[in-house]
């Protein structure tokens, strides 16, 4: 199994990922990309973006698709109009449930907190614990010891079980040791803790303005829905892409990048009449598995889940998660990679005529203690007319909703290998490479002068400045050429090539593999082409 502690490592020694203000202590929960982060996670978007949008052919159908669809994008705003989560049901129903300690009085996400049951001479307690899975065990041994105030010499009294369980699977908590906690019993009843960022708009500050950071990008596509559909002449089925930054007040941020406070999503809300939805919901189910594997996720790694009936969401028809095997998780366990939901008609129905209730089957319109709308929608009609037929009605609403961290974070864990290189004496020795796809790869090419004389660093750089021009390529000219290689595959360059004395007289260069090591030639005047070819392999 990868460690996690090894991945994290690189991230930050090689300048993928460091902690947001880390001079001043770091802040939970955010994250900065650094200069091969930042193009690894441009690479992850633009490669969402122009399979999804951009090289979409909306006069064939793709293959499996119920018929031809056409796709557009949107860029909307992260302030919108309160309302708007309001209608969509955040304001009321966006929450985490969450327990407080009495003792520590620290609060945690009531279905992340983890542990095992420890026993020691018949009395049995579940030992809780916030730390990574490869440190859970141990964690809890020396908990479990401290709590029974045993010494290192008496470790093999204390029975710890191997099965490792989050505290909402336990029928009460009265015996649980929560995380930072010296005795047993210390945890409140889970509440609701809603997880939107509060703002406000304006300079008076008042009861009146306040708004929200948004919580997802899908409704500034909802509300814009009649405004593409009349400047763009789309019809059904269609679909609008999105790719922006979104924000939620976890209270337990954790696990590198996967759960953070300010993140990026890819989202496409697909409009489709309602009889032709389900088609649809299992064409983009599909679809969206495979562009994961197509980007070098291994089938090992990855599963499909459907959601059962208790776990959807109140507007969900069927939703189904694409989940990936993260190293910090124990062994058999996935974590939500993207998530495919039928949602129905609920969103635009919604944002028309007002907050629907959940608990209503059809859905209706939630009333107050008014008997008026409890939250009033905008009383736009958001139908649609099929020209066709003349048939009137709202859409239904297939969504893919992925997130660009969560992408990036799973790329990253995929690629970090070990395995053994020659050095630059024939010497095998173990090198990390980052088997990363070469279309995500942040580094395309390096390129290098075996020597720095004899005429190879000018015709070097000339390489470098005329690939510069389509690829984003690296020049280094200093140390022995087999360390240039292994800094290269620590950053996942696919390709480095060498101007050695050979060129120099046939004006041809080497160009090694980063995942095969092999080398061939290759003319300087068809570096371009060659290139291009195996980075979209």
């Amino acid at each position: 199994m990868k460690s996690m502690e090894k991945i994290v490592s690189l991230c930050k020694r090689r300048g993928f990922l460091f902690q947001s203000s880390e001079i001043y202590g770091g802040i939970q929960g955010f994250w900065d990309y650094g200069p091969l982060g930042v193009e690894l996670k441009r690479n992850v978007k633009e490669a969402w973006w122009q399979d999804m949008i951009a090289g979409h052919n909306e006069l064939v159908a793709p293959n499996d698709a119920p018929g031809t669809f056409e796709m557009v994008g949107l860029d909307c705003t992260i302030i919108m109009h309160p309302q708007v989560w309001k209608c969509s049901g955040h304001f009321d129903l966006f929450h985490d449930h969450m327990v407080d300690c009495r003792e520590s009085k620290k609060r945690y996400r009531f279905d992340q907190i983890r542990g095992r049951w420890v026993e020691y001479q018949d009395k049995k307690i579940f030992v809780a614990t916030m730390a990574e899975q490869e440190q859970e065990f141990d964690e809890v041994r020396r908990r479990g010891m401290k709590y029974f105030k045993l010494r290192s010499k008496d470790a093999e009294k204390l029975s710890v079980e191997d099965l490792s369980i989050t505290i909402d699977k336990l029928d009460d908590t009265t015996q649980v040791l929560a995380p930072d906690a010296k005795t047993l019993d210390t945890l409140t009843e889970p509440r609701e803790y809603n997880l939107m960022f509060k703002t406000t708009v304006g300079a008076l500050g008042g009861e009146d303005d306040y708004t929200f950071l948004r919580p997802e990008t899908a409704q500034g596509i909802f509300v814009n829905f009649k405004n593409v559909l009349d400047s763009s002449r789309v019809s059904l089925p269609f679909g609008i892409g999105q790719i922006g930054k979104s924000f939620r007040n976890e209270i337990t941020p954790r696990n590198f990048t996967f759960r953070s406070r300010e993140f990026e999503q890819m989202e496409i809300e697909f409009f489709c009449p309602p009889d032709q939805s389900h088609a649809w919901y299992g064409y983009w189910r599909d679809r969206r598995l495979a562009w994961y594997k197509s980007l070098g996720l291994s089938d090992e790694s990855l599963i499909m889940r459907e959601h059962h009936k208790d776990e959807l969401a109140h507007y969900s028809v069927g939703t189904a998660d694409i989940e990936y095997a993260f190293p910090f998780l124990p062994e058999g366990e996935y974590g939500e990679l993207e998530g495919i939901a039928h949602r129905g008609d609920f969103d635009l129905r919604s944002h028309m005529e007002g907050k629907l209730d959940p608990k209503t089957e059809p859905m209706t319109v939630e009333l107050g203690e008014n008997g008026k709308p409890k939250y009033r929608g905008s009383g736009k009609d958001l139908s649609y007319r099929d020209e066709a037929t003349n048939e009137k009605y709202v859409p239904h609403v297939i969504e893919p909703s992925a997130g660009a961290d969560r992408g990036v974070l799973a790329f990253l864990c995929e690629a970090y290998t070990e395995d053994e290189a020659p050095d630059e004496n024939g010497n095998m020795q173990t090198r990390v490479v980052m088997k990363l796809h070469p279309r995500l790869a942040p580094i395309k090419a390096a390129i290098f002068p075996l020597v720095k004389k004899d005429g190879m660093p000018e015709v070097a750089q000339a390489i470098y400045g005329t690939l510069k021009k389509q690829f984003n390529v690296f020049y280094d000219e200093k140390g022995a050429v087999g360390r240039r290689y292994r800094r290269q595959d620590e950053a996942g360059t696919p390709f480095c090539i060498t101007v050695d004395t050979q060129t120099m007289t046939d004006q041809t260069v080497t160009i090694r593999d980063r995942d095969t090591l092999e080398q061939s030639r290759v003319k300087i005047d068809d570096l371009t082409e060659v290139l291009t070819r195996r980075i979209n392999v």
